[in-house]
Parts: C-alpha cells; structure tokens; sequence
C-alpha cells in the first residue's frame, strides 16, 4: 500500500456515494420526459463549463488510476489537512443528498426550469437558493484536499466560478417561471450563504 492509498479510498468512497444519488435523481427528474433546452445558458459559458468540469474529472481519475501522473501538481498538505477532505466531502454528499430529496423532478443541468416546476423553499432551500452549488462547492473542496493537488484545485475554482456567473441568469428564469413568489423567496434567502 502506498501513501496515497489511504486518500484514494476515501475519495473514490465519497466518489461513488455523490455519483449514485446524483444519478439516481437525475434519472428520476428525466421520467418526465421533458426536453429541456441548454441553449438559453448560452453557448460560450455552457462550453466553458462544461469543458472546465470534464478537465477537473478527467485529472480526478488520473490520480485516482495513478497519483504518480498528477505529481507534478502535488501540493505539500500535512496529512490531517488532506483528511479533512474526507470530513468535507461527507458533508458534501449529506448536503447533496438532502437537496435533491427537495427538489424532487425539478432538477435540470442548465438554467431552464421545468414546465410543471414548483418552488421549493424546504429542506436547505428555507436557507439558500443554490444549496446544490453549496454541495458541489463542498465536494470539490474535498476533491482538492484528498489529492492536494493544485491543477484539481484551480480546475475545481474554474467551475465554481462559471456556476457563479451562470446563477443570476438562472434566477431570471426562476424570476420569470414564479414572479413575485420568487422575488420574495429571494428577499428572504442568501443565493449561497444563509442571510442572518
């Protein structure tokens, strides 16, 4: 067993757990049969995410096949640091897991709001708006703790900027599919951080 042995499980552990409620969810929100269009994202910034999330996977599972190719982004975390990552990355997927359960069939992957979408303000919702953002934020914080690596930690910023970016673009749609419903919910939450 090799040093990053250790650091591997638990990543790939909290890897499988987020990979199997996000799916699940997702397949769940599809029954709907709905096509939702991911033009109105915009091309550039749909591209740009989705390009900056594929190099962030794609040096995951490099390093989870065989730390030794990503040491030339290794970062020097003493040990306890780097296993907080595992701490985060359960509360990641815990914060997942209770988002999706709210949000239920109105989970999509681009702006657009579902046809039959209703307003959820339960669960993580009562406190922020993007709590899926928040869970996706956690889980990549721990990605970047469990490998210490600084091209996951850059990659894992780029997308979190680019979804930052996209949400008000998203709460317009939201703006638009409930009105003053969603105008007051706004008033009453932080977009990514609870109001207090």
């Amino acid at each position: 067993m090799t040093p990053e042995d250790p650091f591997r499980i638990a990543l790939v552990t909290i890897f499988c757990l987020t990979i199997v409620v996000v799916a699940y969810h997702r397949l769940q929100a599809a029954k709907s049969g709905e096509r939702i269009s991911r033009r109105e994202e915009g091309l550039l910034l749909a591209v740009a995410l989705r390009l900056a999330g594929l190099g962030l996977w794609a040096a995951t599972l490099v390093y989870l096949v065989d730390p030794a190719w990503m040491e030339w982004a290794q970062v020097a975390l003493p040990g306890p640091v780097r296993w907080s990552g595992a701490v985060v990355g359960s509360l990641g997927c815990a914060l997942m897991v209770w988002t999706l359960v709210n949000l239920g069939r109105n989970l999509t992957d681009t702006v657009v709001t579902r046809v039959h979408a209703t307003l959820v303000t339960t669960g993580p919702y009562r406190w922020v708006r993007h709590p899926f953002y928040c869970a996706v934020a956690l889980l990549m914080l721990a990605v970047t703790l469990l490998t210490a690596n600084g091209f996951i930690g850059l990659s894992a910023v780029a997308v979190l900027v680019m979804l930052v970016v996209r949400t008000p673009k998203e709460e317009q749609k939201l703006i638009e599919k409930f009105g003053d419903d969603y105008r007051a919910y706004m008033a009453s939450t932080g977009r990514l951080w609870p109001k207090f």
